[in-house]
């Protein structure tokens, strides 16, 4: 029902809009961030618990296309291992991740709660490889504000005859949501290693419609996702930090490439929680060109992020973009500093 190749908060919006004077069923797609390594529960359920500490929380605001309507997320997560040594090294994580998407002049809202399992099992000498899967479940409700929705069959002789199609829409619809994933992490030497991951979001299709007909069934399509990053160093101070992420749903794809060049400015015995700064460029395809940049001080990353319209879109959006700022703190564990047991690739 969206024919729009990329994967398009204003598309869905717009949609809502248009689809709702034919007929109030619509499939919309899920959020979506530039920094994606801030909200690694929404891209991946098996990213649970996938880094070195005792606990891991993140925050992350996207503010999109301002001077066409209200374009805003806002999601925040906390994850942590909560079983240990299973099988030596094995453990269990879970994670809780909430987010509010709002969009266009009708405030069509997407608030989701999200509950999430993964197992992390280590292999190889060193444990320096880890297969990790996932679960996720949750719940979600969408609503707009209805009194700013005008229909085509409201307007008799030019004049405005509310009631008619909107009397048979309900504004607000909710459902159960369920997801699962896998992810391949591994350390192949002291400067290189890579993560790569698959996943599958609303397993069970959900019924999503604002139609007051009980008969009508329009079920969430099902997001498959693709993940590949990396941690190469140049030098004891300087590595390259590349990744790409593909995600399809219904007709809708979405694909971000790109690479962060991280750099250390603290101590380097200690990667994970020196002092460091980060600046990046990225692509998402037929859609924008993204900058990352920001700064990490022991287990605390803040990042900033700017999207530039390059699609047509750019003409309805009045050259702007979106901005988005994400932080997060992970919380140091004694044992990652007496080198026990590390994440083989803590990349998304």
């Amino acid at each position: 029902m969206i024919s729009k190749r990329t994967i398009s908060r204003a598309g869905i919006a717009v949609a809502l809009a248009l689809t709702m004077q034919v007929t109030p069923d619509v499939q919309a797609q899920d959020v979506h961030f530039t920094q994606f390594n801030a909200s690694p529960l929404i891209v991946n359920p098996a990213f649970t618990g996938n880094f070195s500490g005792r606990m891991r929380a993140s925050a992350i605001y996207r503010d999109q296309w301002r001077n066409i309507g209200d374009f805003k997320t806002i999601a925040v997560s906390v994850d942590a291992p909560i079983v240990n040594d299973l099988t030596i090294d094995d453990y269990l994580a879970a994670g809780i991740q909430l987010y509010n998407d709002r969009a266009g002049d009708a405030n069509l809202s997407n608030l989701t709660a999200l509950a999430s399992v993964a197992y992390h099992k280590f292999l190889g000498a060193g444990a320096n490889k880890a297969l990790s899967v996932g679960f996720q479940g949750g719940y979600t409700q969408k609503s707009f504000d209805l009194s700013r929705v005008y229909f085509s069959d409201e307007f008799v002789d030019g004049q405005f005859q509310p009631g008619t199609t909107s009397n048979n829409i309900n504004p607000k619809t909710n459902y159960f949501v369920f997801n699962a994933g896998l992810s391949w992490a591994h350390q192949a030497g002291e400067k290189f290693s890579y993560v790569i991951g698959v996943g599958a979001n609303n397993l069970n299709q959900p019924r999503e419609s604002f139609d007051r007909d009980e008969k009508a069934d329009v079920g969430l399509a099902m997001r498959y996702n693709g993940q590949i990053g990396a941690i190469a160093y140049m030098s004891e101070r300087l590595s390259l930090r590349p990744a790409f992420l593909y995600q399809q749903q219904a007709n809708a794809t979405e694909m971000i490439a790109g690479n962060e060049f991280h750099l250390i400015v603290g101590d380097p015995e200690f990667q994970t929680f020196t002092t460091a700064v980060f600046l990046g460029g990225w692509y998402r395809f037929d859609d924008a060109a993204m900058v990352t940049a920001g700064l990490e001080y022991k287990g605390v990353r803040l990042g900033l992020a700017y999207d530039y319209t390059v699609s047509t879109l750019k003409n309805n959006a009045r050259n702007t973009g979106a901005f988005e700022i994400a932080l997060t703190w992970i919380a140091p564990d004694p044992l990652d500093f007496a080198r026990k047991l590390i994440y083989p690739c803590s990349r998304f």
